[in-house]
């Protein structure tokens, strides 16, 4: 699936979600690694499982349990993903694009989307949150894009903008959230790499020098697929490991980003839920 998939098949798998949940979500939140512990507050919960949807793209790496959850959260009926593939798993970008469109249309207008991700910015420590202000799709300049191939008018302009590919409105709600909480809340810009390996010295320096304050590995294609089909958008990285730019610093573990997970995952539910109480 090189390509957009038809309309045809995201009203498809929605038609499907329909049978097992009579509430329709108003809410999309996707959860990046380690942080599946944000949808321990939805109450009323039906659970399905990635694998039982068709062309669902299932997460094969520790920290994402692949489920979608459907239950309410502040007085909103939410659509929880816990986990997500990514493009280094052998997914291509529109499938990766698939669940975020699967979720417009079951009426999703609003997606959080959170990530674990390393910290660019000298200033950032393991366990801070960062408010996705903006990104740079490093991959998609190469030209990966979750929508190459024939375009769907009913589903998106031809040349989405991207000018404000995060919605203010939510970020300033975050932003109440966070400090209602007393939870210090770092901004900056995220970029997206296709991984699977982590950066380098010289891939650090380079991504300060071209203005990124995070780095991670996924979360691009899903926005970009979101603002085509109109969806406002939140982004949140949680700084799960901080740059080293020489070997004495240590190395970076897929199992450090997991631990700190246990340390985001409390502060990412307090600004969501902050956020959709908000609302």
């Amino acid at each position: 699936m090189d390509e957009q998939p038809p309309r045809s098949l995201y009203q498809a798998i929605a038609a499907l979600i329909r049978e097992h949940v009579d509430a329709q979500p108003e809410v999309g939140i996707i959860l990046g690694s380690g942080l599946s512990a944000v949808a321990g507050l939805l109450e009323q919960p039906t659970v399905i499982p990635y694998s039982a949807l068709p062309h669902w793209p299932v997460p094969q790496v520790e920290g994402h349990r692949g489920e979608l959850i459907i239950g309410r959260w502040a007085n909103h009926s939410v659509a929880i993903l816990s986990g997500r593939a990514h493009y280094y798993e052998g997914y291509s970008m529109p499938q990766l694009a698939l669940p975020v469109r699967v979720l417009a249309a079951l009426g999703v207008s609003r997606l959080i989307v959170t990530n674990a991700a390393g910290g660019l910015d000298p200033g950032f420590r393991v366990g801070d949150v960062m408010l996705i202000t903006d990104h740079i799709n490093l991959v998609g300049m190469a030209g990966l894009s979750p929508l190459r191939g024939p375009n769907d008018p009913l589903q998106g302009p031809r040349f989405p903008d991207m000018t404000s590919a995060y919605d203010h409105e939510l970020a300033n709600l975050a932003r109440r959230a966070a400090r209602a909480k007393k939870i210090t809340l770092r901004e900056g810009v995220y970029i997206m790499l296709a991984g699977p390996a982590y950066e380098t010295p010289a891939d650090i320096r380079f991504l300060r020098l071209i203005g990124a304050d995070a780095v991670g590995m996924s979360t691009v294609p899903e926005v970009i697929a979101a603002r085509h089909a109109g969806l406002a958008v939140l982004g949140l990285s949680g700084i799960t490991n901080v740059a080293r730019l020489t070997p004495d610093e240590g190395q970076v573990s897929h199992e450090e980003v997991l631990a700190a997970g246990e340390v985001l995952g409390p502060r990412l539910r307090e600004i969501i839920g902050g956020v959709l109480q908000g609302l």
